[in-house]
């Protein structure tokens, strides 16, 4: 996700405090390599299929179980086709600092229930997250690719907000074998997102959902290694396909239509990110490239990629051409319909002098065959929050180390 200054800016210096809440997950696989490209699909894939099993606690973990404060009935609008994206607010009601090794969400309805997306806010942003809820008609609130709450967000410095999981019917628990995890200070929130699908109704209201999410806990030990997420982003730059035109089809008039839906800071990101990533000027296509120079020492132990709707593949290189050249991130065939955490073989340790780069290839044809994007008029495709933008970022569990 989309930093301040420098890339790595929360990793520039030796004393960094480690973010208090959770990320674990986004919207990435790994599809395996040789198969076909994922087809566009309808995001109805996973509709009645039934949660996994929990796994077993381990030594020292304990369960707390929560559970939406109220059913909601989906009821999809605008450009989301028969999707819709509905963000709840949860309090796990923590005392005491504990380190979170694992989530699992329940559906009450498995029919609507796409996959959902777990967010942990810490106690700094707790109140912004109320005042959002407490403002918005009915129950939670409509979001897409965050929590959708101005200053307690993925994309914000303070207070901010993290991923903490993502679930799919039939995904069980991701869990490091290491004595690691993630810490929560009291007060924090949890920001329950999740992705109901109408598309067997036509759209149409098809019943409730309560859904539970449950949190392995435990208090620690004096070597557990906190865990925090570094984000690798990298530009989108989608001209329209050949033959399409309209006046979003030009880059400075897509990105004034992104400023206008979620204001300057989203707005000026596109461009934010050529200079970060030592571009002079954008350089339209399907795939883009971005290096990130490692500015402190820590240790990689899984990543997961992120795009929306039109995203195809996406790699994360450490050191590429170099002699000791490797990839810790490889979604070949990038599916927004499944995803998960993809764990490295072995923990890597990396350090100042090393150089990250994050590689992600969308399709802007695609706009033609999905539901969500198939009525909307063509545009050049930039940084945005929304079904119909895009984002390039490999998001890399890692935790940081004295040398």
């Amino acid at each position: 996700m989309r930093k301040s200054g420098s890339p790595l800016w929360r990793f520039g210096v030796a004393t960094v405090a480690l973010a208090t809440a959770f990320t674990v997950v986004a919207c990435g696989s790994n599809a395996g390599n040789g198969a076909p490209p994922v087809p566009p699909g309808s995001h109805n894939a996973h509709a009645g299929q039934a949660p996994a099993p929990p796994q077993p606690l381990r030594a020292g973990e304990r369960f707390v179980d929560l559970k939406m404060a109220e059913a909601y009935t989906p009821t999809p609008s605008g450009d989301s086709g028969t999707d819709e994206y509905r963000c709840q607010v949860i309090d796990p009601g923590l005392t005491k600092a504990a380190f979170l090794t694992g989530t699992q969400v329940t559906p009450e309805n498995v029919a609507l229930a796409h996959h959902a997306i777990v967010y942990a806010v810490p106690p700094r942003g707790a109140a912004l997250v109320r005042e959002q809820d407490a403002k918005t008609p009915g129950v939670g609130w409509q979001c897409f690719s965050g929590t959708g709450v101005k200053g307690a967000d993925v994309e914000e410095d303070e207070p901010g907000a993290t991923w903490v999981d993502t679930w799919a019917p039939g995904a069980s628990e991701t869990l490091f074998t290491q004595d690691v995890g993630f810490k929560l200070e009291p007060g924090s929130l949890i920001v329950l997102q999740m992705h109901y699908n109408l598309l067997a109704s036509d759209g149409k209201p098809a019943g409730s959902d309560r859904s539970a999410v449950r949190l392995r806990l435990t208090d620690g030990t004096p070597q557990t290694r906190e865990l925090d997420t570094m984000p690798l982003d990298a530009p989108t730059d989608l001209p329209c396909p050949a033959g399409e035109s309209g006046p979003l089809c030009d880059r400075a008039a897509s990105i004034a239509d992104v400023t206008k839906r979620f204001g300057q800071e989203v707005g000026a990101t596109a461009d934010e990110q050529l200079e970060e990533c030592g571009q002079s000027a954008p350089k339209p296509g399907d795939t883009q490239i971005c290096d990130h120079e490692v500015e402190a020492p820590m240790t990689l132990f899984a990543g997961f990629g992120h795009m929306h709707l039109l995203g195809r593949a996406i790699k994360v290189e450490l050191n590429p051409g170099g002699p000791n050249a490797k990839v810790v991130l490889d979604v070949p065939q990038f599916d927004f319909d499944n995803q998960r955490l993809v764990k490295l073989p072995e923990p890597v340790e990396i350090g100042p002098g090393d150089t990250l780069r994050v590689t992600c290839t969308h399709d802007a044809g695609l706009r033609k065959k999905l539901p969500q994007l198939s009525k909307l008029p063509p545009r050049y495709v930039v940084w945005g929050d929304g079904t119909s933008d895009e984002m390039c970022a490999g998001i890399m569990t890692v935790s940081p180390r004295k040398s």
